[in-house]
């Protein structure tokens, strides 16, 4: 087919025209989700005096990490909470990585998050992430289960803005390090 070159169609016993991505494909498709959802949300913020008045938040950021079997990876991070009180949100979190010779991964993760110093509106947290970690490595997807801990400080610019440089571990990535920029609305 012409103009599908990253595409390719299985035709064997088990998989009858089965649609299956590569590395490349995905990286595209994952950043230009990110940038739609990020842009889609910005739309709606809303403008308020209280910061604490603001329970939402998306950010987007990159992010170094572990998840290759022998080089580390580059990639980006999505991120989207909600505030329950000035302590806790809870959220979700969506990474991706490539290790730009064949190996990308996607973590959808739930996330649960405490502020222990400070508040919802900036300070320092922890947070524990679940969720499905999604291998795509020649032309194959291998799902697993993912589990860590994330550690970072919220800076707040003003009353909308934020950055957030974080570092993480977990199964099955070892490490994680990088920064979120972000609006709360």
């Amino acid at each position: 087919m012409r103009g599908y070159n990253n595409l390719q169609f299985s035709n064997n016993n088990y998989n009858r025209n089965c649609l299956k991505f590569s590395p490349k494909n995905a990286a595209g498709i994952a950043l230009g989700v990110m940038f739609f959802l990020i842009s889609a949300i910005c739309v709606f913020a809303e403008s308020g005096e209280n910061p604490m008045s603001r329970k939402m938040a998306i950010s987007l950021g990159p992010e170094w990490n572990m998840n290759s079997r022998e080089n580390f990876a580059a990639g980006a991070a999505l991120n989207f909470d909600y505030n329950l009180g000035s302590s806790f949100a809870i959220g979700l979190n969506i990474t991706f990585s490539s290790n730009f010779s064949g190996i990308a991964v996607i973590e959808p993760a739930a996330l649960f998050r405490w502020y222990f110093l400070g508040d919802n509106s900036g300070g320092w947290f922890v947070q524990a992430e679940t969720g499905v970690y999604l291998i795509f490595e020649d032309q194959d997807i291998t799902p697993m289960f993912l589990g860590g801990l994330r550690g970072g400080f919220r800076l707040p610019l003003g009353e909308m803005f934020f950055v957030e440089p974080f570092g993480r571990m977990g199964y099955p990535f070892m490490f994680g390090v990088g920064a979120l920029a972000g609006v709360r609305f």
